[in-house]
């Protein structure tokens, strides 16, 4: 059986056979190459590796040894983020394990900021709280902070991420001539919508802490370690009638 492409004189004229008609042809007569098989072994087509003629078939083989090489590459990907993410969560147990073995609270701010340096690798950590119980007031961690840092932190409703503008909390750093970029968390008591503290996260890495960076995993560990100096802070008596 043959198939015939032409069609009259006239109506060549009018309407030529475009590539979008052959194609459409091909498209919707799977059979036709099983009647040319001949013509699978003839057509010839340019490499994208070079400009070498190659068959049909050779360049079927190769897009499906580059799908294979792109499935290759997004496996390897997934199993690097997966690492990464088994690492974060091995340090963060670890962080929070040092946090729970502290028995005196006025210790917590310290070990906070201590093991988040060391299990995060941050070159500068420091905390500020404010409104805490009579026998922490003297605490270096409870004072220092103006009504305007106090002001700023329960404005924050994400986590701040960027440069280092000259803000106050960096000067809470031993050094803050050298924090280039800074992360400045919020803590707060549950969902309440005053801050009662503010971590700050420094590097003299000007891109550490950017600007556009996610904060998902910022914003945990504000809530942990709100829950953790919540220890500090006065115990309020629940009326009576």
């Amino acid at each position: 059986m043959t198939t015939n492409f032409t069609n009259n004189n006239d109506a060549n004229a009018m309407n030529p056979i475009t590539e979008d008609d052959i194609a459409n042809y091909l498209a919707n007569t799977p059979d036709f190459f099983e009647r040319h098989a001949q013509l699978l072994a003839q057509v010839q087509l340019t490499s994208p590796h070079g400009n070498r003629a190659v068959s049909l078939q050779e360049r079927q083989a190769e897009m499906l040894r580059e799908k294979i090489r792109g499935l290759e590459l997004k496996a390897a990907e997934m199993m690097r983020h997966g690492k990464e993410n088994t690492a974060i969560a091995d340090k963060l147990q670890r962080w929070m394990r040092e946090l729970l073995l502290v028995r005196e609270a006025r210790d917590l701010p310290r070990v906070a900021a201590t093991e988040l340096s060391a299990q995060f690798l941050v070159p500068q950590v420091g905390i500020k709280v404010w409104g805490v119980s009579t026998e922490f007031a003297d605490e270096d961690y409870a004072q220092g902070a103006s009504q305007d840092a106090q002001a700023f932190a329960g404005s924050l409703a994400v986590p701040y991420c960027g440069h280092n503008p000259g803000l106050e909390a960096a000067q809470w750093l031993v050094d803050p001539s050298s924090a280039q970029s800074l992360a400045l968390i919020p803590l707060r008591a549950g969902a309440a919508p005053e801050a009662f503290g503010l971590l700050v996260l420094a590097s003299p890495d000007p891109q550490r802490f950017a600007s556009d960076m996610g904060t998902d995993f910022l914003e945990r560990i504000g809530e942990l370690t709100s829950a953790a100096l919540s220890r500090l802070r006065p115990v309020v008596a629940a009326a009576t009638e």
